[in-house]
């Protein structure tokens, strides 16, 4: 079978498309507790010789049926798909979520896709698992139309990693937190885009981030690490999330700093992981005083990088 598959329709699937093993939900931001579903997805069908798929929605259902309560999202659909195939899938089929699917019923939305379109020969879901129209399914029913595992919630800190837990540490600035919660760092991607020049011409020069991301650090400093997405340069940086309120800036910006020589072209596009938060943004009396805390905070990124590195962490 050929690596990992993203169909962003069910009629891109290939027919037939099972018997296989699924797990189904949102998954945003894939954390712990959607890998445990993952990974049991694949043990399963791998010891059946069966495809391991997992299928998820976009946009995210409450969009659709209460746009009101929709929240925030961790990741976009392209790095959900992609987080999904990388824990060992076969598929990721994403289901465009509109009013029509919706409108099914539990039972229809269980025989017609699950069943007809997909396959399945067992259902993988957590505890609190709700779905069909009015989210009127439940566990209980699930195992009354299909074979179904249910599997348990994964705890972190004393609480049940969920989507929101994940989003309430990362907008506390808990990124360590964060990092436990989705096994890795939490990060935001996208351009590079000009800034004020002020940090080339008066402290030190830095990447500018323009991120669709809907979910922020807070404000502050943090230890991160850069990654250039078109051509895999890495680098230990430091990251500013905030308002450059010593210079009077109106506009949230997310400024990084590379801790290594920027050796070739700038990079295009970038993902930044927050690794760990330094101190708060606060405002300078002058360029110069706030050039010499970016060097301390430069020297603490550098310890914590070492201290992670020397503990085996993968970035």
């Amino acid at each position: 079978m050929p690596g990992c598959l993203i169909f962003n329709s069910l009629s891109e699937l290939p027919r037939p498309f099972g018997p296989c093993a699924i797990t189904v939900g949102n998954f945003d931001g894939v954390h712990a507790g959607h890998r445990a579903l993952i990974r049991r997805t694949v043990e399963i069908a791998r010891e059946n010789g069966w495809r391991a798929a997992a299928l998820t929605f976009h946009p995210h259902p409450t969009k659709i049926v209460a746009p009101q309560k929709s929240p925030p999202l961790l990741s976009t659909i392209e790095e959900r798909a992609a987080l999904m195939c990388g824990l060992g899938l076969d598929a990721v089929v994403v289901l465009p979520f509109n009013k029509d699917v919706a409108w099914l019923s539990a039972d229809d939305f269980v025989r017609t896709i699950l069943l007809d379109e997909l396959g399945a020969r067992v259902i993988l879901v957590g505890d609190n698992f709700r779905f069909g129209r009015n989210a009127a399914g439940n566990t209980a029913t699930l195992r009354k139309l299909v074979a179904t595992e249910i599997v348990n919630a994964v705890h972190c800190r004393g609480q049940v990693v969920s989507s929101s837990a994940v989003r309430h540490a990362v907008r506390e600035g808990r990124m360590t937190l964060a990092w436990r919660m989705l096994e890795r760092p939490f990060s935001l991607e996208g351009e590079v885009v000009s800034g004020a020049g002020i940090g080339s011409r008066q402290t030190v020069p830095t990447l500018n981030l323009s991120t669709s991301g809907e979910v922020l650090p807070a404000r502050g400093v943090y230890v991160t690490r850069t990654h250039d997405l078109e051509d895999g340069r890495t680098w230990d940086s430091v990251t500013n999330v905030g308002y450059r309120p010593t210079f009077g800036g109106e506009n949230l910006t997310i400024e990084t700093f590379l801790l290594g020589p920027l050796e070739g072209e700038s990079p295009r596009r970038i993902r930044v992981a927050f690794l760990h938060r330094l101190r708060d943004e606060r405002k300078f009396d002058d360029a110069g005083a706030l050039k010499q805390q970016i060097l301390r905070d430069v020297s603490k990124a550098q310890k914590f990088q070492r201290r992670i590195r020397n503990a085996g962490a993968i970035i």
